[in-house]
């Protein structure tokens, strides 16, 4: 193993010394939503008990103080995927909000019936039932590259899609349900190579490697901030200052105009015109504590690691008689999906939380995918910086306890 500061690292989670069904917790639910560290804990206590006011509008010393934290995450989001502007990052509540937004203004703004939006076939719901929404609004059309049984994108029939008729990519960055890491920088070559801009959706990526908006040149990156160990309620949308810039605001009210008349409004520039309203002030700072956190451990130094884990997993996997890796990309993070011969993968999760394991069984609001491999549903266990070798043999092992059970 490379030299990683786990066990400091996992001291910093409170939670993984909790006990489950008097097991120690095995949390390996981590696609779903990452645990968040004491720093994270203690910036959003630090918050509400010592500086907490009202953003952007206040004079007072609480308010100045709170709009000054606040700001300063979003330089911190900046400098983390590498954005050149800080106007180029908008605060939302996830990633799904920030996908909705995209459609809704830019698809709104920019696209005509007859348009074409491509996706892939490994999609969760949120990029792609947003863009089902504006077909339905407009008439453009959604168009699915497809995947093969490894899970991997097909690149050519994905390139063949890619047409006059072609608006806007919409992609995942790292799959959900597969784990599977596309080849966004052939994705986007290909698109720009058309005058097509690119959205990846990273809410799997980002808290698993490093991300440069710029290097990339992708046109939107969206994320959210729970699965990057920061918490619930928090995303970003990044997009290149011009594109921003030409669309309209998605939600009116306050603190994203300029001026109001009963006649009129004006409003205000980037980023507050996609800010309506008070936002969620005490988590986003809890985000930049976030960023700070991943930051000093090393964007690299993570992804090593859970490589690692991945590898290690996937080999004990394949020596289990009736386990079944569903998503075997080459390139892949850190997603073990699963089925086990005549067990429903709801009973897999059930039977491991018996044993202090927590993994995710279903769909993975990802049912397309499903659909794919025709199972209804499958187990799931995600890593994250803080897993272990040793947890994932307390995995393996209920595994085979239960296989022995349904024998």
């Amino acid at each position: 193993m490379i030299n990683y500061p786990i066990e400091q690292i996992r001291a910093d989670f409170p939670i993984l010394g909790e006990t489950v069904r008097n097991k120690p917790l095995v949390y390996l639910d981590n696609a779903a939503s990452c645990q968040k560290p004491q720093a994270v804990i203690d910036s959003i206590v630090h918050t509400y008990s010592h500086e907490y006011a009202n953003i952007h509008r206040g004079v007072h010393t609480l308010s100045v103080k709170a709009t000054d934290r606040f700001e300063a995450a979003r330089e911190k989001v900046r400098g983390f995927i590498n954005a050149g502007n800080a106007k180029e990052i908008i605060f939302v509540r996830g990633a799904t909000e920030a996908i909705n937004l995209i459609a809704q203004s830019y698809g709104k703004s920019q696209l005509c019936a007859g348009d074409e939006i491509v996706i892939s076939a490994m999609e969760h719901h949120a990029n792609i039932v947003p863009w089902q929404m504006l077909c339905q609004q407009i008439g453009s059309v959604l168009k699915v590259a497809p995947m093969n049984q490894k899970g991997e994108l097909i690149f050519e029939e994905f390139e063949n899609l890619l047409g006059e008729k072609t608006k806007l990519v919409a992609i995942a960055h790292m799959s959900n349900a597969l784990g599977t890491i596309n080849p966004v920088e052939k994705i986007i070559a290909a698109a720009h190579a058309k005058n097509i801009p690119v959205l990846l959706d990273g809410a799997q990526a980002i808290p698993h490697m490093p991300v440069d908006v710029q290097a990339l040149d992708c046109d939107f990156y969206v994320f959210s901030g729970h699965k990057l160990y920061g918490p619930s309620g928090t995303g970003v949308l990044y997009g290149k200052q011009a594109l921003l810039e030409a669309m309209p605001p998605y939600q009116g009210g306050g603190d994203m105009i300029r001026t109001v008349t009963f006649e009129k409004t004006t409003y205000a520039g980037l980023p507050h015109k996609f800010e309506a309203g008070t936002p969620a002030i005490a988590e986003i700072i809890g985000l930049g504590a976030a960023i700070d956190y991943v930051t000093a451990i090393g964007m690299d130094a993570i992804a090593a690691y859970e490589a690692e884990l991945l590898a290690y997993a996937t080999e004990h996997a394949e020596q289990i008689k009736g386990m079944n890796i569903v998503g075997q990309a080459a390139e892949k993070g850190g997603i073990l999906s699963f089925t086990l011969d005549h067990i429903h993968p709801h009973d897999i999760g059930t039977m491991l939380d018996s044993v202090g394991v927590a993994v995710r069984a279903g769909h993975h609001c990802a049912m397309p995918v499903m659909d794919f491999y025709g199972v209804p549903a499958t187990a799931r266990a995600s890593f994250a910086m803080y897993n272990t070798r040793e947890e994932i043999d307390i995995l393996m092992q209920g595994i085979k306890s239960l296989i022995e059970v349904f024998g």
